[in-house]
């Protein structure tokens, strides 16, 4: 530390280096989750959603049979497997942010501690 607390111009130097290589590495974790493509099934496995990385809806499938079974089991089956497919790309994202970040526990909105 120099005079009156403040950091020397070496460690400044260092700081806006570190961060221009995490806004390149951000940069580049943004391009990989746009390019992942993360399914989640409902429980019965006949109803499929496929999102991003960053959760950007990409396809969705559903089996014939289950549209015989009717509205209601159709969109329980369709909301189970957008649920599924969800927690599949926040948790993705989230350990991508760690391997980033170090592991920091930076307590960014949207990414809450499990229960």
């Amino acid at each position: 530390m120099s005079a009156f607390g403040l950091p020397n111009f070496g460690q400044l130097t260092e700081a806006f280096r570190k961060a221009q290589q995490i806004q390149k590495d951000a940069q580049k974790l943004q391009d990989e989750l746009d390019s992942m493509e993360l399914e989640g099934k409902s429980e019965d496995g006949r109803a499929s959603i496929w999102l991003t990385g960053n959760q950007q809806p990409l396809k969705v499938h559903i089996d014939p049979s289950l549209l015989e079974d009717g509205q209601v089991a159709t969109e329980t089956a369709v909301m189970n497997a957008l649920k599924a497919a969800y927690d599949n790309s926040t948790k993705t994202m989230k350990a991508k942010m760690e391997e980033l970040t170090g592991g920091l526990n930076l307590n960014l909105p949207g990414f809450d501690q499990e229960s």
